[in-house]
């Protein structure tokens, strides 16, 4: 793989060796890259995700771009202390507005994530192939959701990779207001209460911040991860 040439194939590279769940891969180290890429190219294979995420590291990338390998500096977390449930939240949730599952609808909620509009984008980093390649990792019992339901439908939902005491969140929908609040609260109060370590949220929002999301530096999320991202 190469550094932050972007001249490459778009999508991931089809030579590139298929890695298994539990085969590791090294990157290169984050700490020293020049800014929030690590590196470019390889694919989304099982191994490859798994070793990224255990690396601080995730995929990002558009549509006719190959696979950008990110490490943010600072990185965005919410700790078991700094979780923040509103009043008018806490309502919503002992009234039970929304029914809340876990992993009962997986395909759509990431679906839901590739499609929803978002204020200020034209379109998405959730292809079809990081679709394939979650929704695989779903299938290995390493890729979580939540769901929120109003009358028998998904109202909004979130998901994320798990890893030891490490949740590490990649998207969030909602098709009604405070629905996917209701079911990232949900699952965050579930993950603390089993003894989950952080929540990484990977980039600064003012959604994230408003339920408790804190930056810390790069060094000190790589740090928490190799401790607790078994």
């Amino acid at each position: 793989m190469g550094s932050t040439n972007l001249r490459w194939r778009a999508g991931p590279d089809p030579f590139f060796p298929y890695l298994p769940e539990n085969f590791y891969y090294k990157f290169p180290d984050p700490c020293k890259a020049e800014g929030d890429i690590v590196c470019i190219g390889g694919n989304l294979s099982p191994g490859m995700l798994l070793s990224a995420y255990r690396q601080g590291i995730f995929p990002w990338f558009n549509e006719g771009e190959p696979v950008i390998w990110h490490s943010p500096d600072p990185r965005f977390v919410i700790f078991p202390q700094n979780l923040h449930v509103s009043a008018s939240m806490r309502k919503i949730l002992r009234k039970k507005t929304f029914e809340i599952s876990f992993d009962r609808a997986f395909d759509a909620v990431i679906s839901a994530c590739a499609s929803v509009k978002r204020p200020g984008e034209t379109g998405t980093w959730i292809t079809s192939d990081m679709i394939a390649a979650y929704t695989a990792l779903y299938r290995l019992g390493k890729a979580h959701s939540a769901e929120a339901w109003l009358d028998g439908r998904l109202a909004g939902g979130c998901y994320g990779i798990r890893l030891g005491a490490v949740f590490f969140g990649e998207s969030m929908f909602s098709y009604e207001a405070n629905a996917s609040k209701a079911a990232f609260l949900t699952l965050a109060e579930s993950l603390f209460g089993e003894g989950a370590a952080l929540i990484d949220c990977q980039l600064y929002t003012e959604h994230l911040a408003s339920l408790g999301g804190v930056e810390i530096s790069r060094e000190d999320f790589l740090k928490l991860v190799a401790r607790y991202a078994a």
